[in-house]
């Protein structure tokens, strides 16, 4: 089974984006690249497409585009749900698990320990090791391997640190209610000792889950390299609900120290935008990145959905989509770094690939613009506005008629925004229709957007990734035009190019 399988009865089924066949999926976990593959684990309900009996699911790509789905990796039992975590490849076999000439992959994975159990009531560490490549997986005799005798520790992302502090193990995870940060340091994922902790910082409106921590060139300088720290929390996104936010700083092996804190202790409400948001839409959440990508690129991949409405979005029989893979990167912006984020992988093996639309500079004057030949379901659209005196301008992607989401600009007060109120589906919960915004400035004095479009989703990275909002939809399959408009006044669509993948 691929992502890129529809049938008529499957409407919002992706073509570009992983989903699973008939089940619940939400987050990532597990992600690595390993024997020329990329592994997508992620939290899966085996038997239903509802949240519950939480597992890790399975798939592969060779290209972050196509996927494999394998059967349950990680299962739950009677004793624990297998809630979030990682993989590491461990070359030299710290753990024992496997042999130095075959070394195992190991998953560090969250027990979410049930009624009756030894442990009831606890979330505490635990691992499980593949000898096979990642297909199959035997959980640890001596679980769990790390607790604080706390109901809400969980989420761990291990990492290989090699620097002047030595070279081992270090887990970040969560101690959710706190809004803390917890980091530990092992040499053979066996035996963990804790290192120091970090937070409450920013925005703290809901429950800090799924970290993840990791070193990136500023600028593309490997003489200037800086540590990025993700957490997710839910609620409180920029945009309500679930969402990712990131700090960039320093780690001596240690402590992870932040330069781009804006508020200390628990968040100030009205400081919220001045947070560093992974996305501003309202479906990205639980980002986290892969092990031993190719050519230490740093990719990521998150849930594309909300807590708010996560088991009433109209799929079926499937719910939850993953969203595209990302590279990011650090660059300078107005004198601090910054995560620029792009999407990456081979959109040319999807079916279909290559068929193309584009529109020579036209100006707008309050008006909107179908684009004749320009219709599509699942398609990359690149767009650059100048803007003239017009309030707003944009695009209306998906759309019948007056009806679509709105992809707008509105130069004062500088913002981007994202208008689903008339995407199609939205009566299934009172917070789905919205209009979502994100703060854009103007580069070189234009706009440009890069927009993914697929059958439940957009996904927006704006001045070449500075910004990115995504954003669940669920149009009718007649829905498939594209539109330009300016409201009050002139805007020019100095550039504008689609490829179709379906």
């Amino acid at each position: 089974m691929t992502a890129a399988t529809a049938t008529t009865a499957d409407t919002f089924r992706p073509a570009l984006h992983y989903a699973t066949r008939n089940t619940w999926l939400n987050d990532p976990n597990g992600l690595i690249f390993h024997e020329g593959l990329y592994h997508l684990y992620y939290q899966n309900n085996p038997l239903d497409n509802v949240w519950g009996n939480m597992s890790w699911g399975h798939a592969t790509s060779p290209d972050l585009v196509t996927w494999t789905e394998h059967p349950v990796a990680i299962a739950c039992d009677d004793d624990e749900d297998i809630f979030s975590g990682s993989i590491v490849f461990d070359r030299d076999n710290t753990s024992g698990f496997g042999t130095d000439s075959a070394p195992p992959l190991v998953a560090v994975y969250t027990s979410a320990f049930k009624p009756g159990s030894r442990h009831a009531g606890l979330q505490a560490q635990s691992l499980a090791y593949s000898r096979d490549g990642g297909y199959t997986w035997t959980k640890h005799s001596a679980n769990p391997v790390l607790s604080r005798g706390s109901a809400e520790f969980r989420d761990p992302k291990v990492i290989r640190y090699d620097g002047g502090a030595g070279s081992y193990w270090v887990m970040v995870a969560v101690e959710a209610t706190d809004f803390q940060v917890v980091l530990y340091k092992s040499d053979d994922l066996r035996a963990w000792e804790p290192l120091s902790t970090f937070g409450p910082a920013n925005a703290t409106g809901g429950v800090w889950e799924c970290p993840d921590l990791f070193p990136l060139p500023v600028d593309g300088d490997p003489g200037n390299l800086k540590w990025v720290l993700t957490v997710n929390l839910n609620p409180g996104g920029p945009n309500n609900g679930s969402a990712g936010q990131y700090f960039v700083g320093d780690f001596d092996g240690t402590t992870f120290t932040s330069a781009t804190t804006v508020t200390e202790g628990h968040q100030d409400p009205a400081r919220l935008g001045e947070y560093q948001w992974l996305d501003w839409g309202r479906d990205y959440y639980a980002a986290v990145s892969f092990s031993d990508a190719p050519d230490n690129r740093r990719l990521m991949i998150a849930w594309m959905n909300n807590w708010e409405y996560a088991n009433q979005i109209p799929t079926s029989p499937w719910r939850s989509p993953m969203t595209l893979a990302r590279e990011v990167s650090l660059r300078t912006v107005d004198g601090r770094p910054r995560l620029i984020q792009q999407a990456t992988g081979d959109f040319e093996a999807i079916s279909g690939a290559g068929q193309s639309f584009t529109l020579a500079a036209t100006e707008l004057s309050d008006c909107t613009r179908v684009l004749d030949g320009a219709a599509g379901s699942v398609q990359r659209i690149e767009a650059t506005f100048t803007p003239g005196n017009a309030q707003e301008f944009g695009l209306i992607v998906r759309g019948n008629g007056a009806h679509g989401t709105r992809i707008g600009i509105r130069p004062v007060p500088g913002t981007l925004h994202v208008d689903r109120r008339t995407s199609g589906r939205t009566d299934f919960h009172p917070s789905f229709p919205s209009i979502d915004t994100a703060p854009i400035r103007t580069i070189n004095g234009s706009y440009k957007l890069t927009i993914y479009v697929d059958r439940c989703s957009v996904e927006i990275f704006a001045q070449d990734g500075q910004v990115t909002m995504t954003e669940l939809i669920f149009p009718a399959p007649t829905s498939t035009d594209v539109a330009v408009y300016a409201l009050g006044g002139t805007a020019t669509v100095s550039s504008l190019d689609i490829t179709r993948y379906a």
